[in-house]
């Protein structure tokens, strides 16, 4: 049975979808049988074209993303989440709905890379590191062997990643 990680945003237009994009990349890559979602408690609707341009680059395949509220993950035909993580510092702080099935949650934050410098070159080399810092973290989120653990061993082992 697939492991199922929703990756939570505000706006759902920027570092989810970064994460998304990336832990389906390495999953794939690694065989392994996870499957990430991507949502925002507001979410802007719309995916910042960046965010798309430099997942692209990385040789992902990006139709079909779209800016999604977390609560379709909320109802009784959402998939059952082993793990929410959220990855922007206001996601963190907001109440989130109860999930079905009770995952283990996680905050792993990192700046937004829209609010860096003035100009696009300068913004798209933020989305670009913030892309391969994200792919990093996803790449050893993919190598977790999430069906031998229980959530204490999965809380310890997202914690040290």
């Amino acid at each position: 049975m697939a492991t199922n990680i929703l990756i939570l945003c505000t706006h759902n237009s920027a570092r989810s979808v970064l994460s998304e994009g990336m832990l389906n990349h390495w999953a794939k890559e690694v065989g392994a049988d996870v499957h990430a979602f991507s949502a925002g408690s507001s979410p802007s609707g719309r995916i910042n074209p960046m965010a798309i341009e430099v997942l692209k680059r990385a040789g992902i395949d990006t139709s079909g993303y779209r800016s999604k509220s977390w609560d379709e993950f909320t109802g009784d035909s959402a998939p059952t989440m082993r793990v929410v993580i959220t990855v922007c510092d206001n996601a963190a702080q907001e109440t989130c709905p109860y999930w079905p099935g009770s995952p283990v949650k996680i905050h792993w934050g990192y700046p937004d890379p829209s609010n860096v410098g003035p100009t696009d070159t300068e913004k798209m080399a933020a989305f670009e590191s913030t892309r391969q810092a994200i792919g990093e973290r996803m790449q050893k989120l993919a190598e977790v062997p999430f069906d031998a653990l229980s959530d204490a061993q999965l809380r310890v082992a997202l914690e040290a990643i």
